[in-house]
């Protein structure tokens, strides 16, 4: 009788459409919903504990580049070596995150990353590094990060179901920037104590928490049956699919504006903190703590929302982050640059898990790892062009001039695109062949 109860129970769930590790009957508030799964609550906390530590790498990481070079310019090279293989490797990315099982390519791609910490690690600690061992390690993060970003996000919705994928996406938004909270203030106060190599060990060891909840994590992410397609054409179908699709198209191309000139934190905001306001390390991991701080809050707001993301829902927050932005270009005062770090935070999160949101509510289930592969390619590809920019401004006319032309930047790209789409480029991209 009990085997049969479970069975039906099992049953139920798949007629709602709900995935493996559905814990049903309990109500949470709309924006909590996702916990009800069990594998995105094991998931969740696993990433939680990685992005502390990937957090604490990104300030040690920028902070030791300016230790060992002094340049902004190198600084800005670092950020656009991470990247860059996000530009060429992002369409086979997608398309292999379709044709795998996501929970085994998330598994390989987060192994990979352990490594990278911790032979970074190893260099700093025995006095070994070099500015060029960092650019490899940086290299090859971003090798990983490319195959990883994708299926992961692609990996949501196989864990909760739609019904509750807006709730996962404003979860891990909070998780994502409450790493950014705790990491930067942690790594801040290791390296003053320390030195750079405890926040690199502290990073490989956080890995351990994601691999063990993903050995744990029911649900497989199994591709869906293949249609005889080469890796080619499955990424020229999903390129098509985009372009023929308006609000997808319109979406990523704010993505790409707002990511080529606004983004670009780890370059300007270690430069703030040192070059600007005259702080080191801990100063430095406050300030990106009280970037994370807004963007929690602005995790808190998205989960209460319940309607669709409209086109100015994305397009107000994008040019208050551009105004934020400029503003820095003024700013002298510890004080002040943390409030507006703060409202940056808090835009930037609204925009980037709304345009997150509407690119996964839209897409077909077959076509979701290469969608959101471009939205990877928008987002992160175009950070090697904008870090390099950065890097370049700030190394040639000071970094004031660095958050003063890319927050213009930025604002004027986001109304070009709101105008041209209010003037009829819907029946533009309508017509794309």
């Amino acid at each position: 009788m009990i085997h049969a109860a479970r069975c039906v129970s099992s049953s139920h769930r798949r007629e709602r459409g709900h995935p493996p590790g559905y814990n049903g009957g309990v109500t949470l508030p709309p924006g909590f919903r996702a916990f009800a799964h069990r594998d995105f609550r094991l998931f969740w906390a696993g990433q939680l504990v990685s992005l502390v530590g990937t957090w604490m790498q990104s300030v040690a990481q920028s902070w030791l580049v300016l230790e060992l070079t002094n340049s902004p310019f190198r600084l800005g090279l670092i950020g656009t070596l991470q990247f860059t293989p996000m530009l060429l490797l992002s369409f086979f990315a997608g398309a292999l995150a379709d044709r795998m099982p996501k929970r085994r390519l998330i598994l390989a791609t987060q192994s990979v990353l352990l490594v990278q910490a911790l032979l970074l690690a190893l260099l700093v600690w025995h006095g070994h590094v070099e500015y060029w061992h960092v650019a490899v390690m940086a290299t090859l993060y971003g090798i990983a990060n490319t195959v990883d970003m994708p299926a992961r996000q692609a990996f949501i919705v196989e864990m909760v179901g739609k019904d509750d994928l807006r709730s996962a996406i404003a979860l891990n938004s909070g998780m994502f920037n409450g790493a950014r909270i705790v990491g930067p203030a942690v790594a801040g106060l290791l390296i003053a104590q320390w030195g750079i190599a405890i926040a690199f060990f502290a990073n490989a060891l956080s890995f351990v928490a994601v691999i063990g909840a993903l050995l744990a994590v029911r649900s497989e992410g199994l591709p869906h049956a293949s249609r005889g397609r080469t890796l080619r054409e499955d990424i020229g179908e999903g390129i098509g699919y985009a372009l023929r699709t308006p609000h997808i198209a319109l979406v990523l191309s704010l993505v790409l504006a707002v990511s080529g000139f606004l983004f670009n934190y780890n370059v300007l905001v270690p430069l703030l903190a040192r070059d600007v306001l005259h702080e080191g390390a801990r100063g430095f991991g406050l300030l990106m703590s009280l970037l994370g701080m807004g963007a929690v809050a602005g995790a808190v707001a998205l989960g209460t929302r319940r309607s669709h993301p409209s086109v100015p829902a994305l397009v107000v927050p994008a040019l208050v982050l551009g105004a934020a932005t400029t503003c820095l270009a003024a700013v002298r005062d510890f004080r002040v640059a943390g409030v507006l770090l703060v409202v940056m935070g808090f835009c930037g999160l609204l925009f980037m898990a709304g345009a997150n949101t509407t690119l996964q509510l839209t897409v077909p289930d077959e076509l979701r790892g290469r969608v959101m592969s471009l939205h990877t390619l928008m987002f992160a590809g175009v950070t090697p062009f904008g870090a390099f920019l950065v890097g370049s401004i700030t190394a040639a006319f000071g970094v004031p001039a660095g958050f003063a032309i890319t927050g213009t930047c930025g604002i004027v790209a986001v109304l070009a695109l709101f105008a041209w789409w209010r003037a009829g480029g819907r029946a533009v991209l309508a017509g794309a062949p």
